[in-house]
């Protein structure tokens, strides 16, 4: 099986190849059966990977360790569910899921657009191909996943070796989460390719109106949801599985995702404008470029080693090759952008600082800013060793002093937007639009002062949070209220057929509704409390009016991991509302200690259970309790974002005809029914 899987590897090379120069002499000779040959070829290649990675799953599912990246990687006690997880869980396994999902985008878009943009198609497969040429050149060439077991002797001998069992997989990534989160981020990652390859078409095609953007707004959605869901399902892995009691920690690699999150969000505003009001043009074409840049650029930080996290892989040679590809993305893009600044001229001029358009140009700014602060914090260990020969590690209280107020200025600016006119808002729309949502915002800001919270930035964001969710609640209102005015629908039915019928707006505005939500679970992470205890059989501890009892300490035995297991009984207010079993598990073959933490979780709080370790005679454990205000809402907030974004995604239905137009339109059935009846009776 592995040498079907090599074999299906160098075939996909060969086949990438060949599409790629199919492509582009039929474009030099306008020669169709070339072009569909190239195309073809696209969707040829993702048969070859896919052949290549079913390969390395059938490896792991019948423990071959011949093969070295299986045996480094899985072991025979493993859960089968585990093993297949197991195919992303190293450098050589995860490049080829990130090559893979590549080939299925682009099968995908060329099927789809096989008789659509045909003077763009033919670049567009070109330029997915030469980025699948890299990953699968890097599988093929350095990194190579079906690489046989060798052992080498002292004087240079090296056999081949199948070990009995394999070392196993990292005992952090032995999670559920980690088993769906991976490929989400890749998905997300990878799907900006697809933007990317029509921008790059454009260029090239000199076709820089609408037609590129329209075609796609869609797969950039795609992929800017999958991204953020799997950064949500990545903070939901290190609260489960790190025990440290957060979830966001701006660790290196989940900064690496959030860059190009951070840019997509700031295209998918931005393309509003140039849709709209034929502006931001030369903005446009940068930002899907960067999105894209950024995507490959955190892949190398996971991989290549030069950054310290839970999430990386270890030191490889490959960053090199993915410094090199990223400065040839950018040195065509940037010659193809100067070369074409002619055809992208704006159609119009911003005409007033209170619009929609200039409110989406700030957005814009702020979430570069973000961005950059970002990078800056991630790259500052690495830019300082190169300069001083020391590292100097940003934690993340920068992060925050940086990233917090402008993360609240974002949030205002979303609140802002809906409520501006297109050109300039005038003076009396601003006041009606504005007193009731800042009205009630502000009210409920002074009670939650009095009320007792007092840090000001948590305070801020649940004052824009309240202020954006009225402003959502007040645009839905009106609509809904319009159309059954005018359909005789009742008020619910016209709430759901009015988001149908304007999938793009209203889905917008049920995104913006779960980062209402979010920044609700975010700003209760200012009011987190903790303590540890040495507690022993039926000892007590208390925080926060609630009580745990300990009624056990039991230790377990499996062929993967041994455990330490406590027993708690917790009490709110002397009720027993739940028992919890919270572990310590250290893994035997990685040799490696891991916690299993135990979550109460309501709307209100968590109350989150971390086993530190035992007594040496097992008499007593020390326990440490955290307390985390509203964090279940940062998990609302995440379904949330993916309905909205799925409802973003819908083609629009079409409107029936409204109960004023069905009137007017009987009436003149009747003028004309009774002009054929006095035509007929002359």
């Amino acid at each position: 099986m592995a040498q079907l899987g090599q074999f299906a590897l160098a075939l996909a090379f060969i086949i990438t190849i060949y599409s790629i120069i199919a492509s582009l002499v039929g474009i030099r000779f306008r020669n169709d059966k070339l072009i569909a040959s190239g195309r073809n070829a696209a969707v040829g290649t993702f048969g070859a990977i896919t052949v290549s990675i079913a390969s390395l799953a059938y490896l792991f599912l019948h423990d071959d360790f011949s093969v070295a990246y299986v045996a480094s990687h899985s072991n025979r006690d493993l859960l089968r569910y585990f093993k297949v997880s197991s195919i992303w869980g190293g450098m050589e396994g995860s490049l080829l899921l990130w090559g893979w999902l590549l080939t299925v985008y682009a099968a995908l878009v060329v099927i789809q657009n096989r008789k659509k943009h045909t003077s763009m198609m033919p670049y567009v497969t070109a330029v997915l191909m030469c980025t699948s040429l890299f990953f699968t050149a890097m599988n093929l060439f350095v990194v190579n996943p079906f690489k046989l077991s060798a052992v080498a002797f002292p004087n240079g001998v090296v056999n081949l070796f199948t070990p009995r069992d394999g070392q196993g997989l990292n005992p952090l990534l032995q999670d559920y989460w980690m088993a769906i989160h991976p490929p989400n981020i890749y998905l997300g990652f990878v799907g900006f390719t697809v933007p990317f390859a029509f921008a790059m078409a454009a260029l090239f095609t000199k076709q820089l109106g609408d037609t590129w953007i329209r075609t796609v707004r869609r797969w950039t959605m795609v992929a800017w949801g999958f991204l953020g869901i799997g950064i949500i399902m990545g903070g939901n892995w290190a609260y489960h599985e790190l025990g440290w009691g957060g979830f966001w920690a701006w660790d290196p690699v989940e900064n690496a995702s959030l860059m190009p999150w951070l840019i997509g969000t700031a295209y998918l505003h931005s393309v509003m404008v140039q849709e709209k009001k034929g502006m931001l043009k030369v903005w446009n074409i940068v930002l899907v470029v960067g999105a894209f840049v950024m995507s490959v650029y955190g892949t190398f930080l996971t991989r290549s080693g030069i950054v310290n996290s839970v999430h990386a892989f270890a030191q490889s040679n490959i960053g090199g090759y993915f410094l090199a590809f990223i400065t040839l993305v950018l040195s065509v893009a940037g010659y193809l952008l100067y070369d074409r600044w002619s055809y992208l001229k704006a159609d119009n001029q911003m005409e007033s600082f209170v619009s929609r358009e200039s409110s989406f140009l700030f957005n814009n700014l702020i979430l570069h800013v973000a961005c950059f602060a970002v990078f800056s914090g991630t790259m500052f260990p690495v830019l300082s060793e190169w300069v001083t020969n020391e590292k100097i590690t940003v934690g993340a209280t920068f992060f925050n002093n940086v990233n917090v107020p402008i993360a609240i200025f974002l949030m205002f600016l979303t609140g802002v937007g809906p409520l501006l006119a297109w050109r300039k808002a005038s003076t009396n729309s601003l006041k009606r639009n504005f007193l009731i949502p800042a009205g009630i915002a502000l009210s409920c800001g002074v009670i939650m002062f009095f009320a007792g919270i007092r840090h000001f930035y948590a305070w801020m964001a649940l004052v824009m949070s309240i202020f954006v969710a009225m402003t959502i609640v007040r645009e839905f209102y009106k609509g809904a209220r319009a159309r059954a005015t005018g359909t005789g629908e009742n008020f619910a039915q016209a709430v759901v057929n009015l988001t149908l019928r304007n999938t793009r707006r209203y889905g917008g505005y049920i995104v913006h509704f779960a980062f209402v939500l979010l920044f609700v679970g975010w700003s209760g992470q200012a009011f987190t409390t903790d303590t540890q205890q040495e507690v022993g059989i039926g000892d007590t501890f208390n925080l926060r009016g609630y009580t745990m009892r300990v009624e056990s300490l039991s230790s377990a035995d499996t062929p993967n991991y041994s455990a330490q297991r406590a027993t708690v009984s917790l009490y709110d207010k002397g009720v027993h509302v739940a028992n919890m079993f919270p572990e310590r598990r250290f893994y035997k073959n990685v040799e490696q200690p891991t916690t299993e933490v135990a979550i109460y979780s309501t709307l209100k709080e968590d109350l989150y259970l971390v086993f530190g370790g035992a007594s040496t005679d097992g008499s007593k454990a020390v326990l440490q309790l955290f307390y985390n205000p509203l964090t279940m809402w940062v998990w609302i907030g995440a379904w949330v974002l993916g309905i909205g974004t799925l409802i973003a995604l819908l083609p629009n239905k079409k409107s029936p005809p409204s109960r004023r137009a069905t009137a007017k339109a009987r009436v003149g059935e009747s003028k004309d029914a009774g002009k054929e009846i006095e035509h007929a009776s002359s």
